[in-house]
């Protein structure tokens, strides 16, 4: 369809906001909804950057959909972000950290709206240890197996959560090896919070913001990529259930 220059600029101008910033607020968002081919022509250029954008709440959000967009964050910067001493182990841990996240509040990834308000970081870190408990019971070969079909990296993970079992035993190296994984977990509900994915209700508990409800229900669940990861990872809370 032809566009007006006015149109073109607009929307130019707000496609550029949202590669800069990630987001744009609700007074941009009002001319992003009122006017069809501003609207259109954001979507355009935002999907030949293999990005979507999702309106949630009062803001609308520039998303990355694929590893091979030029907005894509690559793991060398989540490092930089993150932590000058995590390697790749901690973020493919930190991945399956957040699959476990949202699978709490999305009844095990087979729902598409949430069905709590809030968890408790102790509830995840359990939900992480009878997930990582039942991918360290896998047959070594079967794991390293998953590993290539999925193009992921299982047994790094297993070894990664189970290294902070390698303490003395009694009560006090437990609470040890406790605060060890309730340290990372916290790590990554922070930058989750940075991301605006979460927000921190204080008492060690966290709720999903509005940006991170659009992203769940309209793509996280249906990325191709995902779905593997996301089937496996309800898998293993069946098995560890047994």
């Amino acid at each position: 369809m032809p566009y007006e220059q006015g149109q073109v600029m607009a929307a130019f101008t707000l496609y550029t906001e949202l590669a800069a910033r990630g987001r744009c607020d609700k007074e941009a968002m009002r001319l992003y909804l009122a006017d069809d081919g501003v609207r259109a022509l954001v979507e355009l250029f935002a999907a030949e950057v293999k990005c979507a954008v999702i309106p949630a709440g009062d803001q609308f959000y520039l998303v990355p959909l694929a590893i091979s967009s030029p907005l894509h964050v690559s793991n060398e910067n989540l490092k930089r972000q993150l932590s000058s001493r995590w390697t790749n182990a901690d973020l493919y841990l930190m991945y399956v950290a957040v699959i476990v996240f949202f699978g709490e509040f999305y009844d095990s990834y087979q729902t598409t709206e949430p069905t709590r308000d809030f968890l408790p970081m102790r509830q995840w870190l359990d939900s992480m240890n009878q997930r990582m408990l039942a991918l360290k019971e896998l047959d070594p070969e079967a794991l390293k197996k998953l590993d290539r079909e999925q193009e992921y990296n299982w047994s790094l993970v297993a070894e990664k959560w189970d290294a902070w079992n390698d303490l003395k035993e009694g009560a006090r190296s437990q609470d040890a090896r406790s605060t060890s994984r309730l340290a990372f977990l916290n790590t990554v509900g922070k930058f989750l919070q940075n991301q605006d994915l979460v927000s921190d209700l204080g008492e060690d508990e966290w709720a999903l913001t509005e940006k991170a409800r659009a992203i769940v229900g309209r793509y996280y669940m249906d990325v191709e990529h995902n779905r593997g990861l996301l089937d496996f990872m309800y898998q293993l809370e069946h098995e560890e259930r047994k």
